[in-house]
């Protein structure tokens, strides 16, 4: 079994041919709309970049983080402009972005992990800042042959959220479900949710 960044390193260019080409229109539609025009959005776990060169094209300050390396160096030819390479926990922004948008980028957090990783990501949130999180829906922990994922339902993700809300004044603003749209996984549901820092 290989850990995230392992597994990303080693399977870079497959996972970035898989997804650079995968359509988010609707939740990236509505994450900009609750945005101010051109403000600052971190594209946390950017993967290929596809989301990013997204927010660069609509006038947004972009950051693109990733903790694969090679992702990184793939996203940059993508992006045209530099990728952060930096685990979460590395993270180190206070109230900077006035958006976070996590896609399918916290999947592989170990459940018990995962509010102590949504804090700091909270911490780089300007007040009234918004996040965008996306998980695999079902209530099963720990998948694949290759790379354990984490899939979460309303409830249980509400839970993790709950325990965020401690040390941390957020609320949720709207949770959904949708299919995948990569055509080999149509059978896979995704959970949708966006939160905002009061």
């Amino acid at each position: 079994m290989l850990d995230s960044i392992d597994y990303y390193n080693r399977f870079a260019a497959k996972y970035y041919e898989e997804t650079v080409n995968a359509t988010m229109k609707e939740q990236l539609n509505q994450f900009i709309e609750l945005l101010p025009i051109g403000g600052a959005v971190l594209d946390l776990g950017c993967g290929s970049g596809r989301d990013s060169l997204f927010f660069i094209e609509e006038g947004f300050d972009v950051t693109s983080l990733d903790g694969a390396e090679k992702m990184c160096e793939l996203a940059q030819i993508h992006i045209g402009q530099g990728v952060l390479n930096l685990t979460y926990e590395q993270l180190d922004f206070d109230e900077v972005f006035d958006g976070v948008w996590a896609c399918a980028s916290l999947v592989h957090e170990k459940p018990e992990q995962l509010s102590t990783i949504l804090q700091k990501v909270i911490d780089c949130l300007k007040p009234n800042g918004v996040m965008y999180m996306s998980f695999r829906y079902g209530d099963f922990l720990g998948f694949n042959s290759e790379i354990d994922y984490y899939a979460y339902t309303e409830d249980t993700l509400s839970s993790i959220i709950d325990k965020c809300r401690e040390n941390q004044n957020i609320e949720i603003i709207k949770t959904f479900i949708t299919k995948d749209e990569r055509e080999e996984f149509l059978d896979n549901k995704w959970l949708n949710i966006y939160i905002r820092k009061l």
